[in-house]
């Protein structure tokens, strides 16, 4: 499903205004700043989740290639030992 295809990624200048006038409208101006400041918690909190998530795929990436990489070398060796 292309964005583009339903018109939502081609916002201009006169399209945001207008959608922000129809917010002011609904909402009125004294609802806006709570909007906006709720949104910004939300997005806050979002960009949290994520880098937690981010974080511990990081964290997950590194401790599993660890051990596969210590167990790897003593199997060589032992190998190695066992030829000779």
């Amino acid at each position: 499903m292309n964005i583009l295809a339903l018109g939502l990624g081609n916002f201009g200048g006169p399209d945001v205004l207008i959608i922000l006038l129809i917010v002011l409208i609904l909402f009125g101006a004294k609802k806006l700043p709570d909007l906006a400041r709720g949104l910004g918690q939300s997005l806050n909190e979002f960009k949290k989740a994520r880098e937690d998530f981010d974080r511990e795929l990081h964290d997950a990436g590194k401790s599993s290639s660890a051990p596969s990489s210590s167990s790897n070398c003593a199997v060589p060796g032992a190998a190695r030992s066992d030829l000779n």
